[in-house]
């Protein structure tokens, strides 16, 4: 089994300030900026969030596309507004004329989701609306992992698009959950499984 080594694209932002690196998940943070100069080949998975420059990775897709082409993981949590990502639709914002059209449902038999309740994911300190607010269009015979209530798709993984994975998740970063308080926690480690798993299927 191959193991796990993500590079993970740091926006810079403001409201994205990392964390330090937690070197137990094998995961180096580069200036997102970098990406066209660093070297891919030691990584496995190429973690990308919300803030990034979108406009230098329409630039660059090629170097994502190259990425996939290997056989690797490519994850994108947020919002796409350009097209740089294989397969994925720009996102949709949801309409919402209620607080309970923020609710979401785990496809059953997603081990992404297993165990995490929907509350957990909905609210935050009483407010809804934080998880999701938008939605993508599933490429065909992907695997949907987590949908709004009309079946709309938030979270989905794509192993058809390229010879690699593509995660995407119409929220914030999956790997940021780590409450020990509330069932999001799961969603880190689950993730941490999925990747694991994704990584094992890549043709050396």
């Amino acid at each position: 089994m191959s193991q796990l080594n993500i590079l993970e694209l740091n926006p810079s932002h403001a409201f994205s300030i990392k964390e330090p690196v937690d070197n137990s998940l094998n995961t180096t943070l580069i200036d997102e900026y970098e990406l066209e100069t660093t070297e891919l080949s030691p990584y496995n998975v190429l973690y990308i969030t919300e803030f990034v420059d979108q406009e230098y990775l329409l630039n660059h897709k090629e170097v994502i596309s190259e990425f996939l082409n290997n056989g690797k993981v490519v994850v994108f949590c947020g919002h796409l507004f350009r097209d740089w990502l294989p397969g994925c639709s720009l996102m949709m914002p949801k309409k919402i004329n209620h607080y309970k059209d923020y609710y979401v449902q785990p496809v059953p038999g997603a081990p992404l989701f297993e165990g995490v309740e929907v509350e957990d994911m909905v609210f935050n300190k009483g407010v809804a609306g934080f998880f999701a607010r938008g939605y993508y269009r599933a490429p065909k015979d992907t695997e949907v992992c987590l949908t709004f209530t009309d079946g709309k798709v938030i979270t989905y993984i794509d192993r058809h698009t390229s010879n690699g994975t593509i995660i995407v998740h119409s929220g914030r970063s999956l790997l940021g959950y780590n409450s020990d308080k509330k069932t999001t926690g799961k969603i880190r480690i689950q993730m941490l499984a999925l990747l694991e798993q994704e990584v094992a299927q890549e043709v050396v």
